[in-house]
């Protein structure tokens, strides 16, 4: 899929059935590699250029996978330490192999990892937290090679700034590791406590994930085990915005209502009707317009960075003068200027864009510039008058399952080119 012709003018309703969260997913194959048990994850969004590539990796160092309806992991055969470069280049998740390899056997060797291009995401934190657990780490060639003796010692981590990303790295290699880890100043994201949920089932002793400080006893090996992927948040997310730019009203089953408090917050504030249960959220902006909206993006439990763009499309539409704040990646605005040239009033300002809403997008000819993009701009071509051509549409299969196919039956004329 690398194009898109969406007929425009369209209202979105009624259901959808969100996926499981590529970014819990995405960590929790790697982490199969810290044992040699059998593995089943369930709720595995399968249809992702991410989630393939991750198998991928995983089957060139020895895993055993069979996919049914269930993912079946044999992690006991791992033989290679090192993963081929073009599979490495194509997702930055692959930085997670790093921390397992080098838990489990004591050295690992992987090229720097590549990804979307939406701004600095340097690895260093995470290479800070393997030395500091006792590893050697050298570069060659465009390489990481890490190594340790023994088994790698628990240690207190101040982390310098919230990562995600070396949380996940760190609380990894602690697993295995020897004595007592604390990880301070540590991410909170509903991802990072499913994470610790899986590595706990196969035998870690992980508390206090999902606040500010993780405790993790190294224990000498892990198990086998089941473990059900959390609904994708983000996916949520996307889909609630869809109904509230489009006048629509939409049903999101199995998600998790929790997960997006701030969110749904913000989502009444620009005038939708929500309604949530145990496991489905209601949106309902029938006949209303949405009213612009001011936010700031920030580390969970604050607004997500990776729905900014979605809300940038909501505040060009909505009624007032709407403000976002990006404070966790610096380039994460390349798709403002497609939104301009579907009639959006948008001005940048250093980390901040400026909306003045207008009743209507018109049709384009547009270009997505990563993944989050991507979905926003073929939100756009939904609700915008005439036919826009969405080029560069491969980014979207890397973090939405069947988008295309979800939004036509909500109502949505969407065809791939």
């Amino acid at each position: 899929m690398n194009k898109l012709c969406i007929e425009g003018d369209k209202n979105l309703s009624g259901s959808v059935t969100i996926s499981g969260a590529k970014n819990a997913a995405l960590p929790i194959l790697f982490m199969s590699i810290l044992t040699e048990g059998k593995i089943q994850i369930k709720n595995v969004p399968k249809n992702l250029t991410d989630i393939n590539i991750a198998l991928k990796l995983l089957v060139y160092v020895g895993v055993k996978i069979t996919y049914k309806k269930i993912l079946f992991i044999d992690p006991s055969s791992i033989n290679v330490f090192c993963a081929p470069y073009h599979l490495i280049k194509k997702i930055r998740a692959s930085i997670w192999m790093l921390a397992p390899l080098l838990a489990r056997f004591g050295k690992a060797k992987i090229f720097l990892p590549g990804g979307c291009k939406i701004g600095s995401r340097p690895i260093d934190l995470h290479l800070n937290g393997l030395i500091k657990l006792g590893a050697k780490i050298n570069f060659k060639n465009d390489c990481i090679i890490a190594s340790v003796q023994g088994r790698l010692k628990g240690k207190y981590i101040l982390m310098e700034k919230i990562s995600v990303g070396a949380t996940i790295t760190i609380m990894s290699a602690a697993t295995l590791a020897q004595g007592i880890t604390i990880i301070d100043n540590a991410a909170c994201e509903p991802e990072i406590v499913d994470i610790a949920k899986f590595l706990n089932t196969l035998g870690a002793n992980i508390i206090g994930a999902g606040s500010k400080k993780i405790y993790i006893k190294g224990v000498i090996k892990l198990t086998g085990g089941t473990h059900q992927i959390i609904p994708d948040r983000i996916e949520t997310g996307t889909f609630l915005v869809a109904a509230a730019i489009s006048k629509g009203c939409i049903i999101c089953h199995n998600t998790e209502p929790k997960h997006l408090t701030n969110v749904l917050l913000k989502l009444i504030d620009a005038g939708a009707k929500i309604q949530i249960g145990k496991n489905w959220i209601k949106l309902d902006m029938r006949d209303k317009r949405p009213k612009a909206l001011n936010i700031r993006t920030a580390p969970y439990p604050g607004f997500p960075t990776d729905l900014q763009a979605q809300f940038a499309l909501l505040n060009t539409i909505s009624l007032g003068i709407g403000t976002i704040t990006e404070t966790v990646f610096e380039n994460r605005f390349i798709y403002i200027s497609e939104l301009i040239n579907m009639g959006a009033k948008i001005i940048l300002k250093n980390n901040t864009i400026i909306s003045y809403g207008t009743p209507k997008l018109l049709s384009s000819n547009v270009f997505c510039s990563d993944l989050r993009a991507s979905a926003t701009l073929v939100l756009a071509g939904c609700i915008a008058l005439g036919v826009t051509i969405v080029n560069k549409t491969y980014h979207l299969i890397r973090g939405y399952e069947s988008f295309p196919k979800k939004l036509n039956k909500l109502g949505a004329d969407i065809k791939i080119l």
